[in-house]
């Protein structure tokens, strides 16, 4: 029994199984399958988890329906053909212990037609808020023809050997658009009172218990959009998920935050509070008799779990993010090791982030994800011949780099030239709510430790300090740098803005690194559309100058709206008041203010500033490869240094080149 969490690792008896634990992986879309089907990648993947030591594992959504399918990596509606698929990824979980239950889902009017080829069907022909199209208003026989949908989709779970399943009534899908006036507009049976709107869940249900037996699991997800006046509202959803209790229709319901109509709080980023689930769950603790209650969404770390089983809000806690960024999260919670975790940074980036443009997903801290079968999971294998390794550059592929290459049992030497690890990451960690950057940081520093890495800070290296006879190789990691020229992708011909010798013009990294001092009215340009011109601007603007942002962009953080970070971002920066110019550039820098040059007509325009601030590509800090290249070791050049690009590249690349020592 651990200590530090006594509560998240006492056993629970859910219908015939005692899960070990109260921590649950919850459903997500992998975006895995293969022409529908599941693969070595999504066996591995969950496998990795079910090893890690969760308690219940719940698979991906399945669509029921045609009309359901969303992504390219769904699994095949209506077709039997998964189940033998199906039963290796269930074996897979099953193998360590843990209960393996599939979510069935059908988004109802927020189809992808992209995807499906299928009009959307939902109760009364509402626009999709999926994407621009309308839907269709379902007839009787296609409302049969979905419940069934469920029911087959059920059947097949049990004969590929899943405990039960889990019906997706969340994010304002199908089921919860039946219960939903604002969407359920029927005159029929199936709309008006609450024992109509819930006819279809409560038949989707009873009809899956009478197929798949007394001993399956059924669990219902749900979800509440506080802020939005048409959804249902929490005393609503606790009525609903009541009459289904009541009736003995739900072994459990999962609680979580967001929907189509708030969809930034479905996957809450950094920007949000933590434990979003657990106010809703704690709503329907108090009016279940019968089923376990789970709180789901943004709770990342164990201690947040211990917190909300402490208050009785949940029964059980669903981590799913963070088992993303540390599958054995919950094996270093039972050993009372939490400071070995692997925290997530709810950035979105490759999670959330590779299935909205429609990939695979995997993680920004930790590569392995989506590599689970190609790599190992996220253990390593000792070398059979140590080698002596130096790494040279302590950011984000360095850090990496090293400590796989440790934990594969080679000796390693880390040299950073500055006072601290982390190179441009760390400046990312000191903008604002991005604190969950220094603490994976802080993470890597007693990791290093840990692996008896030997980490020399304040060392800038040259070839010529490197003796060839004492390592065996060399992997440069030196990062990027921002030009200081002005150079701007939207305006290709000039190569040098004219009139930065005037002066007041510096990078976004001198700022953050506190090398510069900006006047009260600060323009920042933006060619990037993420946090490194975002949060700068964020900075500036909590410290009291006026900020305007230049992008050449059609609006503000365009990066991140892959991440559901865009809109909560401009949010916050309009509290602030931060002002913008968009589809702009800038023309010319007076030294009080520069001539901007709007790209859809070409008129120019004066604006006054003090202070011109730049987020431009970077340029890879290779200087060193041709010297490292002459000293005839093998040479590895990872991360910004081969190409400046967003972070996950560099961890990946890092712990790549760990990997193949």
């Amino acid at each position: 029994m651990s200590k530090k969490f006594p509560r998240l690792f006492s056993p629970l008896k859910l219908r015939s199984h005692v899960l070990k634990n109260r921590i649950v992986f919850g459903a997500h879309t992998a975006n895995m399958a293969v022409e529908g089907l599941p693969t070595e990648r999504h066996a591995a993947y969950y496998a990795e988890r079910a090893m890690g030591g969760a308690a219940m594992i719940v698979v991906e959504p399945m669509p029921v329906h045609a009309a359901a399918v969303l992504t390219r990596g769904n699994f095949r509606p209506s077709d039997d053909a998964v189940i033998p698929h199906f039963k290796r990824v269930v074996e897979a979980i099953k193998a360590h212990g843990a209960v393996a239950i599939q979510q069935l889902y059908h988004i109802g009017a927020h189809g992808d037609s992209d995807n499906s080829f299928h009009p959307h069907w939902s109760p009364s022909g509402l626009p999709s808020y999926h994407d621009s199209d309308g839907s269709h208003a379902m007839t009787e026989a296609e409302i049969e023809e979905t419940i069934d949908g469920f029911v087959q989709a059920a059947r097949r779970c049990r004969e590929a050997g899943f405990d039960g399943v889990e019906v997706w009534a969340a994010y304002l899908g199908m089921v919860d658009q039946f219960w939903t006036p604002w969407c359920n507009r029927r005159a029929d049976r199936w709309g008006g009172s609450l024992e109509n709107r819930t006819r279809m869940s409560r038949e989707i249900l009873s009809r899956i218990r009478a197929v798949c037996g007394p001993d399956f699991i059924v669990g219902l997800a749900v979800s509440d959009e506080p802020d939005v006046k048409v959804a249902l509202q929490r005393d609503e959803l606790a009525e609903i998920v009541k009459l289904h209790d009541d009736l003995g229709l739900i072994d459990y319901v999962t609680c979580g935050s967001g929907g189509y109509l708030d969809f930034y709080k479905l996957m809450p980023t950094f920007l949000y509070p933590e434990k979003l689930g657990a106010d809703l769950a704690a709503v329907l603790k108090g009016v279940v008799r019968k089923a376990v209650v789970i709180a789901e969404s943004h709770i990342r770390t164990p201690e947040n779990a211990e917190t909300v089983l402490g208050e009785s809000a949940a029964d059980l806690v669903s981590i799913v993010r963070g088992q993303i960024a540390d599958p054995h999260l919950a094996t270093k919670a039972g050993e009372d090791r939490p400071d070995d975790i692997r925290g997530c940074i709810s950035c979105n980036q490759m999670c959330w982030g590779r299935r909205s443009r429609d990939y695979w997903i995997s993680c920004l801290i930790n590569p392995s994800v989506g590599r689970e079968a190609e790599w190992g999971g996220d253990r390593f294998r000792k070398s059979g011949e140590p080698k002596r390794v130096l790494v040279i550059g302590g950011g984000p592929a360095g850090l990496e780099a090293a400590r796989a290459a440790a934990e594969r049992g080679h000796y390693v030497v880390l040299s950073e030239a500055s006072s601290r690890l982390g190179g441009n990451f760390l400046l990312a960690g000191l903008q604002p709510r991005r604190a969950q950057i220094l603490d994976l940081i802080a993470w890597y520093e007693r990791q290093l430790e840990k692996l008896g890495v030997e980490v020399c800070l304040n060392t800038y290296v040259e070839a010529g300090d490197i003796a060839p006879a004492d390592f065996d190789i060399v992997i440069a990691a030196t990062g990027s740098y921002s030009p200081e020229t002005g150079f701007q992708k939207a305006l290709p011909t000039v190569e040098t803005l004219p009139g930065i010798e005037n002066g007041n013009v510096f990078t976004v990294e001198a700022i953050m690194a506190r090398q510069a001092r900006p006047g009260h009215r600060v323009l920042l340009v933006d060619e990037g559309g993420g946090w490194r011109g975002g949060g700068t601007a964020w900075k500036l603007a909590e410290e009291g100058h006026a900020v305007t942002i230049v992008t050449p962009d059609p609006f503000v953080g365009k990066e991140l709206q892959r991440t559901a970070a865009d809109v909560p971002m401009r949010q916050a920066l309009k509290k602030l008041g931060v002002q913008w110019i968009v589809e702009a550039s800038i023309a010319e820098w007076h030294g009080n203010g520069a001539t901007l040059i709007d790209h859809n007509t070409g008129d120019r325009r004066f604006v006054e500033a003090d202070t011109l601030v730049t987020a431009t590509t970077n340029m890879a800090a290779d200087w060193l490869m041709p010297d490292l290249a002459a000293l005839g070791l093998p040479i590895r050049q990872i991360g910004d240094c081969a190409a400046p690009r967003q972070a996950p590249y560099a961890f990946f690349e890092g712990r790549k080149a760990g990997l193949e020592i």
